[in-house]
């Protein structure tokens, strides 16, 4: 009603995402860095294996044998940059996720990139 917004239930609104309502909304930039590191470890895995391959044909083995080997078997005991780094080769590195973003949107919208 501050806005002047009608919105129809709470499952549209300010409630559809539990961080809105526990007023962790700072939370939300941890999204977009979990999407550019994934980029870049998307990047580093399909060096070892055909990642979109195994995501067609539904088989997904290569792709957690991966991630176990450079990722989850450290747990809590690297920081995520180490953990990056080891993963992938290098230190966090935007541009995978600028020509991830750069590459969708351009598409979806028709845009000259």
């Amino acid at each position: 009603e501050y806005l002047g917004i009608d919105v129809p239930s709470d499952k549209e609104g300010c409630l559809q995402d539990v961080h809105w309502a526990c007023g962790d909304f700072g939370y939300f930039p941890t999204y977009a860095l979990g999407s550019a590191y994934a980029s870049q470890i998307y990047h580093a895995m399909q060096k070892d294996l055909d990642v979109d391959a195994e995501i067609r044909t539904g088989s997904f083995s290569g792709i957690e044998k991966w991630l176990a080997e450079k990722i989850h078997r450290f747990g809590a005991s690297k920081d995520p940059k180490d953990i990056l780094v080891y993963a992938t080769g290098e230190e966090f590195n935007p541009n995978y996720y600028i020509d991830y973003l750069v590459g969708k949107y351009s598409k979806l919208y028709g845009l000259d990139a």
